[in-house]
């Protein structure tokens, strides 16, 4: 089947600046499709390129083999990291304002009852709290029963519990067939949503894959962190690397239970042994030498 969205050698120039260097990529149907870069990445220039909101310098786009026309918008759902709402609306009267824009539309009942907004329909935009407007912005994002949903750091903000709401109803929406583009600062919140990953640096893609295969790839060795007073004075063979840190022995390899059957085999007690695996976080460090919210 061919993917849905095809982007083919994209550049975008400002004057002299390149922000978007000669990317292609294809995103398939039914997919969430996570775009990860530090700040000055062009991870933002892309997607807004993608979305029809900014035009490219060279390159082309398709949606569905074809060029996009005035079909694209109205198949497409954009939950944007900050829009203003009215405040003299209620919830309720928010999605059946916006669904008079569209042509088909979802009913304003489902949307409340898949977004979780049953409870505050009637309340005021301006007194829901910050987790009830994301789960609200989503739901705005869906009114037009989009094939494709743009989510721009959509949990930004959000307290753990309330993040996790969301992450629950985006997998929702994600098992309905639509396809879903991600951005976010969230590491785990990529890695939890996302069967596919791009990161972005410079303007140029540097890496490409699911989570796992991403870190598999590029950050083999976990790392097994053992109180110093608890690490043999001589272990022949150790499997790994290992080096001081404070009072802990830090021991990175790559077969952690080659390391944890040694240790038992030297007496040590495993109380108080911490084992960190890779993530999607140490592969970006890695990868860009840098934080993802520089």
């Amino acid at each position: 089947m061919r993917p849905l969205l095809e982007i083919i050698d994209i550049e975008k120039y400002y004057k002299r600046l390149c922000a978007v260097n000669g990317v292609s990529l294809t995103i398939t149907r039914g997919s969430c499709f996570g775009l990860l870069g530090p700040n000055g990445a062009g991870k933002t220039t892309l997607i807004e390129i993608i979305e029809d909101i900014i035009s490219p310098t060279s390159g082309t786009i398709l949606y569905k083999g074809e060029s996009r026309a005035a079909q694209f918008r109205q198949e497409v759902g954009i939950m944007f990291q900050q829009t203003a709402l009215f405040s003299f609306l209620t919830v309720a009267e928010t999605l059946e304002t916006f669904s008079r824009l569209y042509d088909s539309t979802e009913t304003v009942g489902h949307l409340i009852q898949l977004c979780h907004l049953d409870e505050v329909k009637n309340q005021l935009n301006d007194r829901i709290s910050g987790g009830q407007k994301q789960r609200l912005l989503l739901a705005l994002a869906l009114v037009n029963r989009p094939q494709l949903v743009f989510l721009d750091e959509p949990s930004t903000g959000l307290d753990p519990q309330a993040r996790r709401n969301l992450w629950d109803i985006v997998k929702t929406v994600k098992s309905q067939g639509r396809t879903i583009v991600l951005t976010t600062h969230y590491m785990e919140e990529a890695e939890k949503l996302c069967d596919d990953i791009v990161i972005m640096d410079r303007g140029r893609i540097i890496a490409r894959g699911a989570p796992q295969d991403l870190i598999r790839t590029h950050c083999k060795r976990a790392t097994l962190s053992v109180p110093k007073d608890r690490f043999p004075e001589k272990i022949d063979g150790l499997q790994g690397f290992s080096r001081e840190r404070g009072d802990r022995i830090q021991i990175r390899t790559e077969n952690v239970t080659a390391i944890i059957e040694q240790l038992l085999s030297h007496g040590v007690d495993m109380r108080g042994v911490d084992v960190k695996t890779p993530t999607l976080e140490d592969v970006f460090l890695k990868l860009t030498g840098r934080s993802l919210r520089e």
